[in-house]
């Protein structure tokens, strides 16, 4: 039986290969991406295991930015092959990222698993970031769970905080907001970012609504802790964007059973309001003003600013109806444009009523 004839030695030296893996490396950040391919093709040909590792690498960035994905992806696989304890991990890395880019998980998780099996410690916490995003989108929270873990324990403190912050908004979303709150103090100790910083708040509100919720659901004894607690309630869901339920929790405070409670969550709401001359309000018998309700109603849904922006716009068409009024023959036509304005908002009603009011006549006669 013949013995197996040995390697043949590479036909570049590794002097020779690191000049060219230089000189290509150069070539692709100027621009010449064509030419950069050409050497690092030479080096994967010629050279030894670790400059092949390398070479391929650089080969599988350069194919990547041409629009050669498969190629990309051969010559990444092509460094994996060398083994390199360097270069062949951060082979697999790249194929990984380049699999989910394309949309296929299999060939990802595959990858993100190489680099875990080379056990290099710099790129394992990244790989296990993969695999729980992975995981996560097949559904199996389990697996994900194991993995998140796994990167956030990662010797790299960058990869640990980017870890602590996809996983946690992931919990935030599934309403978990105690988890979150734990995985970012382990981001942040590992790297305290202001990303972070601003995730945990976000996660603080989440815990203060259902803290807020949970005391009115044991129904507060004292009118004053009900009306706090609903004001805070609804705030806060007004400012995590839910206004819809931010309007109820206000709207099931103004109707409450208990007169007390009923006016103190009224108090609360109307913080701010512009309020009658005591004196006037002696005199006319009027305690609020016409459009009270109107703003009340969009303090409870959050929708103060379009309720200003209605009357701002109502009052520039007014004034400019009332501009063109440049002669007498055409002040009554001017006048009764601008009276009309009103009509298109669902204030206007007691807009007029209130000039009635006020002057003992309608205004209808003026339109």
């Amino acid at each position: 039986m013949q013995s197996s004839r040995p390697a043949s030695p590479p036909r570049l030296d590794d002097p020779a290969a690191a000049t060219l893996c230089s000189q290509a490396r150069d070539l692709a950040e100027a621009g010449h991406a064509d030419r950069a391919a050409e050497l690092y093709e030479r080096v994967v040909a010629d050279a030894g295991p670790r400059y092949r590792a390398q070479a391929a690498l650089g080969l599988a960035v350069v194919r990547d930015h041409l629009g050669d994905t498969a190629g990309a992806r051969q010559a990444d696989e092509t460094a994996i092959a060398a083994a390199d304890p360097e270069f062949s991990p951060r082979a697999a890395y790249h194929l990984a990222l380049l699999c989910e880019k394309e949309g296929d998980g299999d060939a990802a998780a595959r990858a993100w698993q190489t680099v875990v099996e080379f056990g290099n410690q710099r790129y394992l916490g990244a790989a296990h970031h993969g695999l729980a995003r992975l995981a996560e989108a097949r559904g199996d929270d389990e697996t994900a769970r194991s993995h998140w873990q796994y990167a956030l324990n990662a010797a790299d403190p960058q990869t640990v905080a980017d870890a602590a912050r996809e996983y946690a908004r992931r919990l935030l979303e599934r309403g978990a907001a105690a988890e979150a709150a734990e995985v970012l103090a382990r981001g942040l100790a590992a790297h305290d970012t202001p990303d972070l910083r601003l995730l945990l708040g976000a996660v603080r509100v989440e815990q203060a609504i259902a803290e807020f919720d949970t005391a009115l659901a044991q129904q507060p004894a004292d009118p004053h802790d009900t009306a706090v607690a609903r004001e805070l309630l609804a705030r806060l869901l007004a400012v995590r964007g839910d206004s819809a339920t931010a309007e109820r929790v206000w709207y099931d405070g103004l109707t409450h059973d208990d007169p007390q409670t009923a006016a103190e969550v009224r108090a609360r709401l109307r913080r701010g309001f512009l309020t009658p001359d005591p004196d006037v309000a002696a005199e006319t018998g009027e305690a609020t003003f016409w459009w009270d309700p109107y703003l009340e109603a969009a303090v409870a849904s959050d929708t103060t600013p379009m309720l200003a922006g209605e009357l701002f716009a109502a009052l520039s068409r007014i004034y400019a109806l009332l501009a063109q009024a440049d002669s007498a023959a055409r002040v009554d036509a001017a006048l009764a444009a601008a009276l009309q304005v009103v009509d298109d908002y669902v204030w206007g009603a007691a807009l007029r009523d209130d000039v009635h009011a006020q002057t003992g006549r309608t205004t209808t006669g003026l339109d």
